[in-house]
């Protein structure tokens, strides 16, 4: 692989780390700033939403700027965004924080994947983006627990200082290793983006995606109290469990990927039936810190474990339904993979502020899952509809 590829996999490590390490943080947050664990929340709703609408829109905005300059100045805009949350005084200017890092989230993913591709030869294009993909994935296993332990210890405050000095690197690295000379792809307009949400197939895709995908985050937003005030563990715990919890994540991801190779809309309906089953599990073994950490390993496996199979089947059905937009088909499922985030944040703020409390966020999670997999079966029998099935001789 070019050295190239590499400075893009730290940037992608820094960013992963600082849309996940909050969550380990939410209770030192929560107290430093004397608000609510619902009101901390938000600050993954926040972020989620800025992704989610900021991806598209900006990508579109951009479309004319040379690659080179504009990942060095999302990378920028991402360590302004990540020092303006270290200094933030009160809540609402770490909220404006968070949006402005989530901006540069959205539009660097979309623009790097394309350098990623262009940077090797056809055939080594799909390794390429794994591999800056990767520095998602160990951000979560190692990046998050980490700067959630520094956050435990030196206030997280010092998390995002260490994130922001992420993005340095990440900065220096894509100046001195990322080509001057980098091909510009056509870029989707708004409009291009537009006709893809008149597909109605599409569309029960993507709620598929925000509702699985997010059910989980309903509890996992709030898993650093859970795991303190429910299941009885210290503070300093926490980053172990999140070490475990990542390592789970990873190896779901991987394993979701060759589960739903064959057939996707298969492989989601039994993925999603497992997961509502753990998150409604988890209700009663939180108690537990034994079955806790058992549990949590189940869900950690499931909650990435969708993704590939998600991501998969929008493009299937995007060559078939809107041919000429499949890129922008699989932009907008990566950004309701972020609204359901989003969503699920927000909905579990709601469900601890209530009577229900903390301990019914794993079940009020399982719900979303629910009504994902029905979806995902009423998409398997439209597909059965529309696709003639082959007579066997």
């Amino acid at each position: 692989m070019p050295l190239a590829i590499f400075a893009l996999t730290i940037a992608a490590y820094a960013i992963g780390t600082t849309e996940f390490v909050i969550v380990g943080l939410l209770p030192t947050v929560a107290t430093d700033l004397n608000i609510t664990l619902p009101l901390a929340g938000l600050i993954v709703s926040v972020y989620a939403l800025g992704v989610t609408f900021g991806a598209p829109i900006l990508t579109a905005l951009t479309g004319k700027i040379e690659r080179k300059p504009l990942l060095l100045a999302l990378m920028a805009l991402f360590i302004v965004g990540n020092t303006v949350a270290a200094l933030s005084p009160n809540y609402e200017l770490l909220l404006v924080a968070r949006v402005l890092a989530a901006f540069a989230h959205g539009v660097f993913f979309s623009v790097g994947s394309t350098i990623a591709a262009d940077l090797v030869s056809e055939n080594r294009r799909a390794s390429a983006i794994a591999m800056m993909f990767m520095g998602l994935t160990v951000a979560i296993v190692t990046g998050v627990p980490l700067g959630t332990y520094i956050g435990q210890v030196f206030g997280w405050r010092a998390t995002f200082w260490v994130v922001a000095a992420l993005g340095v690197v990440a900065f220096l690295a894509i100046t001195a290793l990322l080509p001057n000379t980098l091909k510009k792809a056509p870029p989707a307009s708004l409009l291009d983006q537009v006709g893809v949400l008149g597909s109605g197939r599409l569309l029960i895709v993507f709620a598929m995606t925000a509702l699985g995908y997010g059910g989980t985050f309903v509890a996992f937003t709030f898993l650093a109290p859970i795991l303190q005030e429910i299941t009885g563990f210290s503070e300093r715990s926490v980053s172990l469990i999140l070490v475990l919890y990542g390592i789970a994540i990873a190896i779901g991801n991987i394993a979701g990927g060759k589960i739903a190779n064959h057939n996707p809309v298969k492989a989601l309906v039994g993925l999603f039936i497992l997961q509502a089953i753990v998150l409604v599990v988890l209700t009663f073994t939180a108690v537990s810190p034994v079955l806790a950490i058992i549990t949590l390993a189940a869900l950690g496996f499931l909650q990435f474990g969708n993704v590939p199979g998600l991501q998969l089947y929008v493009v299937q059905l995007a060559k078939e339904h809107r041919p000429g937009a499949v890129d922008v088909a699989s932009a907008l499922n990566i950004a309701a993979f972020n609204l359901g985030i989003a969503i699920g944040a927000w909905l579990g703020g709601l469900v601890v502020e209530s009577p229900l409390g903390l301990g019914a966020t794993p079940w009020v999670g399982a719900i979303l899952v629910v009504i994902a997999l029905f979806l995902t079966m009423w998409s398997g029998v439209l597909d059965r509809r529309t696709v003639p099935v082959p007579k066997i001789a």
